[in-house]
């Protein structure tokens, strides 16, 4: 297998780096690619598989953020919207134009959100994506036919970008691959190694597949680990007060007729005072967000019950179709790495969402907050700093207008092949080798083996979460259906991994524990 892990690992202990990121959510692969690109020799360190975590549990929009507009943090949006642009530019095989569409109630609500999202559509200025509009009722009605009816009186169009959250990061993974670096699913940091002045110079980390231990020498270390940077910053320095506040934000998963259209609802005002959004994605729709403080980080957060009947009684009063726990077919939660000290007593939708970094006496750097539409810019903000602390020397950054790796214009969406941009060739190969792997992983999806085999060869995959979570997407469509397909691909892997029946058991096990999670009992 091209760049097989092991040896990548082999690279990493015996080779000397001048970067170690520690963490492979959006930020921490941000900042491969970057450095890398900059012709920094760079190694990329994730503990689980890379977006297990918040990276691959998002709304699945690239956007400016219409309630920060809302909330006066213009230089946020500003941002926000560059950024959006840039994603679309570099990877249109990965984000696209969607039309969101908020419904009017009351007479005085159309100029309102026209006007202000008119300043919106300003903010983002040659980079934006399209004009926002006032819209007749029947025109909302024909964007989005099962919006609740009753008082309805017109709406607003306006423009915003949407994504696959996974798929960009393992783009991304392969984008740094592409670019010299080094990036290894399932390795652990576990400690940081320092000189004699007590400087950080590498990472302690043990690899999780096979237990052994290994070292990372590296001339700077970036702790990109989201709502886990404190745990080590804490490495660094026990002392050092926590910088995170974890915020849930859960999402529920239903069928596309609950929307009826190819648009997307916003909500600009619930219950709580945040948004709340419908959005097509994949031929489901997603319904959320919450955004509930937590004290403590876990790998697999898992939904309030409180926070499933806000959504579901927020959206009932949107839709005329009204959804209940029966109709979900996945519910998934996420934790923001909010950058606000855990005793700030402050609502978390009030924390700003703009990134902190920061550098220890050690010379550590960590980087907490932001979202996932900043995420290039958050990767250039923190290795120029660390950079400037290192007083290392290298090449300006290139990512603002790098093409990401599959990089397609005019992809048909009319299969699931499009997220592989120019890959798609390889998984059709595949399948010209072997007419069993055209075989679907599931009847009502159209996942195939190939897509699997594709996984394992070429996408770092590891384990039947891998693909089924993070490359195919079916646990966050359908988790029952995953479940179904689970021993399908637990045979593929054992296959092209060289695992043993044994392995394929408890892989089948592990990934069913797993999946009724994500299941509304």
């Amino acid at each position: 297998m091209e760049n097989s892990r092991e040896k990548n690992i082999q690279r990493a202990k015996t080779e000397n780096w001048d970067v170690a990121v520690i963490g492979g959510g959006a930020t921490g692969l941000g900042i491969a690619l970057d450095a890398a690109t900059r012709g920094l020799k760079t190694v990329l360190l994730e503990r689980s598989d890379f977006a297990k975590g918040t990276s691959s549990r998002s709304t699945k929009l690239v956007h400016g953020g219409v309630r920060y507009l809302q909330q006066g943090d213009i230089a946020l949006v500003r941002e926000a919207l560059r950024e959006r642009g840039r994603m679309l530019r570099n990877a249109p095989h990965l984000v696209r134009d969607m039309r969101f569409v908020i419904g009017q109630y009351r007479w005085w609500e159309r100029a309102f959100y026209t006007i202000g999202l008119t300043f919106y559509d300003m903010l983002a200025g040659r980079l934006g994506f399209g004009r926002s509009l006032p819209l007749s009722k029947k025109s909302v009605l024909s964007e989005i036919p099962m919006l609740a009816r009753e008082n309805l009186r017109g709406g607003v169009v306006y423009h915003d970008g949407q994504f696959d959250d996974a798929r960009m990061a393992i783009t991304l993974a392969l984008s740094a691959r592409d670019a010299g670096a080094v990036c290894i699913n399932y390795a652990a940091a576990e400690n940081l190694l320092k000189d004699e002045n007590g400087k950080i110079c590498g990472v302690a980390a043990r690899d999780a597949i096979s237990g052994e231990p290994f070292e990372a020498r590296a001339g700077i270390v970036i702790n990109a680990t989201g709502v886990f940077v404190d745990d080590v910053m804490k490495m660094d320095a026990p002392e050092t007060s926590k910088k995170v506040r974890p915020s849930q934000g859960v999402h529920l998963v239903v069928d596309a007729s609950f929307l009826g259209g190819g648009s997307a609802l916003m909500i600009p005002k619930t219950f709580d005072g945040r948004v709340l959004f419908g959005v097509p994605w994949h031929g489901k729709v997603i319904l959320g967000t919450t955004d509930t403080p937590l004290d403590e980080e876990t790998d697999e957060p898992r939904a309030l019950d409180s926070e499933i009947d806000f959504i579901l009684k927020q959206a009932g009063v949107y839709l005329s179709k009204k959804p209940t726990r029966a109709d979900v077919l996945c519910v998934y939660a996420g934790l923001r790495p909010l950058a606000a000290p855990q005793k700030n007593s402050a609502k978390t939708k009030e924390i700003s969402r703009s990134h902190k970094i920061y550098v220890s006496e050690s010379g550590l750097v960590s980087i907490t907050g932001g979202k996932w539409t900043t995420y290039r810019a958050m990767a250039e903000d923190v290795l120029n700093r660390a950079l400037k602390v290192s007083e290392k020397t290298a090449a300006p950054c290139k990512t603002a207008n790098l093409k990401l790796h599959g990089y397609k214009p005019d992809a048909d969406r009319s299969s699931w092949n499009y997220v592989y941009g120019t890959d798609a060739e390889k998984i059709e190969a595949i399948i010209a080798a072997d007419k069993t792997a055209a075989e679907k992983l599931h009847p009502n999806y159209d996942f195939t083996r190939a897509q699997a085999i594709f996984a394992a060869r070429e996408e770092f995959a590891q384990t039947v979460e891998d693909v089924l979570a993070r490359r195919v997407r079916l646990l966050f469509l359908d988790a029952r259906a995953a479940m179904k397909a689970a021993p399908a691909v637990a045979e593929i892997l054992a296959r092209e991994l060289g695992k043993s029946a044994n392995w394929q058991k408890s892989q089948v096990a592990a990934f069913e524990d797993l999946a009724k999670g994500y299941i509304l009992g």
